[in-house]
């Protein structure tokens, strides 16, 4: 970015978390803070003056709540907006809902003790709001405009196809961006479909309401994985927050092992990890899927997929929120196709046809 500094806006009805938020930015030399106002009626004057590079919003608010604010702001100036949210169990839904409607990123902050709290969060804070000054904006602004796609998808499935052991296993690994790229793969997917893992960087406490949230417009059943799952057809299964989940075989079938191993590279759950299992236990009847992500999280994980002769997949530039993870994948030589979102639901398809 060169000499020029990062503008941030920072949007919290707390003084005293203004007041946190912007020391932090301060000691920062590449950020300056260039508001910190009380609710989104001033946040949108200060707007108009002189549009920010990024935006941290806290979603409970008077006047006018975080999410009502994000939709306009979406439709009327599309900004990058790392929310900074408390971490009450109903915050994990209003989350997840900012994130549909175009925020970049989230930090969760304590509810009690906050001061000390958002400190300790300082370098994540500033990591994320540098890497949504470089986010692919077009992609993010297109969330709100999409309308949400009809009503939830019919979950009259024959019991038979339920209880069959999947002989294939499809994963998707994701970071910044994911959760939206896996509601748009998931959402038309039928339900008879090979068992579906979901491998996303996310707090334990917000895997639980994603899946939900994904079971209540899916067609498959999806639910947060627990041990010894045993993977079977017309399921999807979300790696919980802060475990690594790993695929055995017993006999003709799979299950899931949970466990806490310390991070793969700072990360649990792994994308990485996830991917190996498949490699070794599953290999050649697993597709693996990379998608938008800052990191390069599921990068050798998938060339090993790739190596034991399983399909692979990593999303494109263009649809990717951070095209940081499917660059990495495809660097590393571990990429058959290279997709844009809207076209790896139906690829998933062709490979449960074709093989």
């Amino acid at each position: 970015m060169g000499d020029k500094k990062l503008n941030v806006l920072i949007i919290d009805d707390s003084a005293l978390v203004r007041g946190v938020l912007k020391k932090i930015f301060d000691k920062e030399p590449d950020i300056e803070v260039m508001g910190a106002v009380v609710d989104p009626i001033y946040a949108i004057k200060k707007i108009k003056e002189k549009k920010p590079d990024v935006i941290t919003l806290d979603l409970q608010m008077p006047r006018m709540d975080g999410l009502t604010f994000l939709k306009k702001l979406m439709r009327a100036h599309p900004l990058p907006v790392v929310v900074v949210s408390a971490k009450a169990k109903k915050s994990s839904e209003v989350t997840l809902k900012a994130l549909e409607l175009g925020a970049f990123d989230f930090v969760t902050k304590p509810e009690v003790g906050v001061e000390e709290g958002i400190n300790d969060l300082a370098s994540q804070i500033v990591h994320k709001v540098r890497s949504a000054a470089k986010a692919n904006i077009t992609e993010l602004s297109k969330r709100t405009r999409k309308e949400q796609m009809g009503e939830k998808a019919s979950k009259e499935i024959p019991e038979t196809t339920i209880l069959t052991s999947t002989d294939k296993i499809i994963c998707l690994g994701a970071s910044t961006g994911g959760t939206v790229a896996i509601r748009n793969i998931l959402q038309p997917l039928p339900a008879n479909l090979p068992g579906i893992l979901v491998v996303v960087h996310m707090p334990s406490g917000f895997t639980a309401s994603f899946a939900q949230s994904l079971d209540s417009i899916c067609s498959m059943k999806v639910k947060e994985a627990e041990h010894r799952d045993q993977i079977v057809s017309g399921t999807c299964y979300v790696a919980p927050g802060n475990y690594h989940l790993v695929v055995k075989k017993s006999g003709s079938s799979y299950y899931i092992e949970l466990n806490q191993d310390p991070p793969m590279r700072s990360h649990r759950p792994s994308i990485d990890k996830t991917f190996y299992s498949l490699a070794e236990n599953v290999a050649p009847n697993s597709m693996g899927v990379v998608l938008t992500g800052m990191v390069d999280d599921g990068a050798r994980g998938l060339k090993e997929m790739y190596d034991q002769g399983c399909h692979t997949v990593a999303q494109d530039e263009k649809t990717s929120v951070v095209f940081g993870m499917p660059k990495q994948a495809i660097k590393l030589g571990g990429v058959r196709k290279v997709l844009p979102l809207d076209k790896i639901a139906g690829s998933i398809m062709n490979y449960v046809k074709e093989n």
